[in-house]
Order: C-alpha cells, then structure tokens, then sequence
C-alpha cells in the first residue's frame, strides 16, 4: 500500500502488475496501478519516479561507460584475480602496475568503434592466465564480460586458436605480440552523444470510455531539456512535469485546480531507448465532492463571566444558535390546517343532508295490491262503533218473529271491531 503526495486531500493504493502495457511495444511492462482521489478544487500529485532515468551525465563528459580488463592467473601459485587497466568513455585510460606500462593497452577510440581489444606485447609466460574484458553501463545498470584463455608457448608451430566449449584459447608464442579480441558496437557502448536525445517521458490521459490506443498526448519531455505540451491552453497550464524531472528522477504530473472533468485513465510512459528501458505506470483518477464541515453554534449569555483556570484545559467553544421560522413557514402551515378543517365540514353537512334525505323517504309510501292493482280505502266502510257498552247490559226486545230475534241475538254476540286500516297497509308497505 502506498501513499502518494498530499495535494488537497488526494489519496491512492498502488497494486504492482508485469503484463504487457501495449501490444505494439512488447518490451514496455506495466510496472504499477494507481488508484488517485480528490476533492474538487484541490491539487492531485501522479506519482512517477524511476531513479534508472536520471540524466546523470556529468561535467568529466560521461563516465558512466567503462571498460576493464581483469586477469585471473595461478603462475605465482596464488591463484588470484589482478587489475590490469580501466578506460572510461571519456578516452581516460589507466595501468594499474607500472611493469605493464606500455605494453598493454586498448584503442582510444574503443568507444566510437566498439573495439575493445587488449593488446600485450612482449608476451612472457607470467602472463598466462584467464583475461576477462567487462562492460559497465552504470547508467543503464548493464553488465557484459567476455573470457578469452591465453597460453604461451616456445614453439612458432604451436601458435594456434581454437574454442574449448566455453571462451576461446589463444596460444601465443613467447616474446610475440598478442591482442585478446573484445568487440562489442552495440549502440548502447559507442553513441555517447545520443544518450540525451532517447529518454523521454510522455504523459497520456484517457477519458471515461476511451480505449488506451485513442488517449490524449499530455506532455513530452526529453532529457535534452526539450518540452512538448499538447490540448487546450487551460489543459497545458493546469498540468505540468517539474523541470528538474531528469536530474531528480521525478516525472509526477501535478494537476491544480481538479474538477469533474479531469477523472480518467492517466498513464506515465517512460523510455529508455539508449538503455532499452520501457516503463508504463497507469494512474485512475476519480474527483469527489468536498466535505463541508457542520458547526454547531450555542449563544449564551452571562452577566459575569467566569474566571479562567489556568490549569483546565479548554476545548472548543460550541455555540447552538436556534433561528426562528419566518412568517411564510407559519401563514403555510396555518393553510393546512384551514383546509383540513373545511374538508371536514363539507363531509359533514354531506352525511347530514343524506340522512335527513332518507328519512323522508320512509314516509312516503305507495299502497299496492297483489298483481301492480292500487286499492282505494274509501271503498272500504268502516262502523267505529263501540258497542262494548251494551255487552254487560241486558237488552229486551219484543221480536214479531224468531228470525229477527236470532238476529238480535248474534249481533250482541259479537260487537264490531275497530279496523286500522291504515296501520296494517303501512306495514304492508314497510315490509
């Protein structure tokens, strides 16, 4: 897990990945995966470092290429490894013992033409043993050596060349001139002056949804010093790479000022191609709302304060302030509750006027006979007549015959009966 540079509240985790970073270039890996957040209006840092691309030439004309011829020999039976010179691309050349002064010695242009061949004169059998020739490019962290076996002999005839499966033998005859082959005209150890001229850094951006063939070119740097900005002025402005990038090894991109339109896919290129480095570092970056901070405000008031203790620590002072509704808030919630309220009494008044309605109904009535027929009650001849009365009284009468007095006789019997018609058609009705 890593965290990045501070810029306004930005924040990152890196996950390390070693998959190809683009078809077309086989040899550029991706190193890292960068997760960057913000807030908006603050300053993000894309963090892009590699040490392996610092312009260290420095005022000797380049010494970071160099060549040495070591010696391993058991003549004096100690079976050690000697220096026996050193030569620095700059054409500084150096014997490290004075018995070999003069008679040895590699080309001064070993560096322009790739020829780093030793060559002894004089050869003497203390000089038998196993030469090594080393390439240091300290610079690109690069590291080549070649063996060769050198053997010396008394006889012309025997003078030969041949591999031995491993490093090639050279037999040399005493007192002969002999040279120990070591070519190598890679461009890498001949072009001094180009190095500056292959080191580059570009920065390129992808907006949501774009693929990585179609990103936008940001920014190139070259290690000569030249720079080349790309987009919009604003885009050029509020994105930048420091200009001592090659000479500290810190190729960041700062963006100020974020805002929405800024996320996306960022990658950091860099290219090597004097030392055959070729790095890509992917960057996402996403830009988020700023958190406001809520205070809470409480206003007292005392007559006298109180004294200070010197030995209590105070913490902040909290402050609640209670702002009163305004009169909109107030004539609103009143027209709630008017409206309620009319509501409830137009339902009222609708239950009451039903109701009276149906009672009135249930007066109203119309008397029908069987079969749809209207029965009029004024056909009808009712005798009111109570004659309870005459029930206890002993009636005498004289009858002219038997028959009207057995009339006589039944009426008595059975009095009449007062008839509600009304009554019965009204429950009739109802029913």
């Amino acid at each position: 897990m890593w965290s990045p540079e501070q810029g306004g509240g930005t924040s990152g985790s890196v996950c390390l990945y070693t998959v190809p970073a683009d078809a077309s270039n086989p040899e550029s890996v991706v190193v890292s995966v960068l997760n960057i957040s913000g807030t908006l209006g603050s300053q993000a840092v894309l963090p892009c470092k590699s040490y392996r691309m610092v312009w260290t030439q420095d005022r000797l004309n380049d010494r970071q290429r160099v060549v040495h011829w070591d010696v391993y020999s058991n003549y004096y039976g100690d079976n050690k490894t000697e220096r026996l010179c050193d030569m620095y691309s700059a054409g500084d050349q150096r014997i490290y013992r004075s018995y070999n002064q003069g008679r040895i010695f590699m080309p001064q242009n070993a560096f322009i033409d790739g020829n780093f061949s030793l060559v002894i004169k004089d050869v003497a059998e203390s000089d038998e043993g196993t030469y090594s020739c080393n390439l240091h490019h300290h610079y690109c962290h690069l590291y080549e050596t070649v063996k060769i076996q050198l053997a010396i002999t008394k006889n012309a005839e025997d003078a030969h060349q041949y591999w031995d499966g491993e490093k090639p033998v050279i037999v040399a005859l005493e007192g002969s001139t002999t040279m120990l082959p070591c070519v190598n005209r890679k461009q890498i150890w001949t072009e001094r002056h180009s190095e500056e001229e292959q080191q580059v850094v570009h920065w390129d951006r992808q907006p949501p949804g774009v693929p990585h063939d179609r990103a936008d070119r940001l920014i190139d740097l070259y290690a000569s010093g030249e720079r080349r900005s790309y987009g919009p002025l604003f885009i050029r402005q509020k994105m930048n790479i420091t200009n001592t990038a090659f000479a500290v090894g810190d190729f960041s991109l700062r963006i100020s000022e974020l805002e929405s339109a800024d996320e996306g896919t960022y990658s950091c290129h860099l290219h090597h191609h004097y030392c055959g480095l070729h790095e890509r570092r992917i960057y996402q970056v996403f830009v988020t709302e700023p958190v406001r901070e809520k205070k809470v405000v409480n206003l007292t008031t005392h007559n006298i304060a109180p004294a200070v203790d010197p030995n209590v620590v105070r913490g902040h002072n909290v402050i609640n302030v209670i702002i009163p509704e305004s009169r909109v808030h107030f004539f609103q919630q009143l027209g709630y509750i008017l409206a309620t309220l009319l509501l409830f009494i137009v339902l009222l008044i609708i239950v009451v006027l039903v109701t009276r309605k149906r009672r009135q109904r249930g007066y109203e009535y119309n008397v029908k006979k069987y079969g749809e027929k209207d029965v009029n009650l004024k056909e009808f001849t009712v005798d009111t007549t109570d004659l309870t009365q005459y029930k206890s009284e002993d009636i005498r009468l004289d009858y002219k015959n038997n028959i009207l007095k057995e009339k006589a006789e039944q009426a008595r019997s059975f009095p009449a009966k007062n008839i509600d018609l009304d009554r019965d058609f009204r429950k009739e009705y109802c029913k």
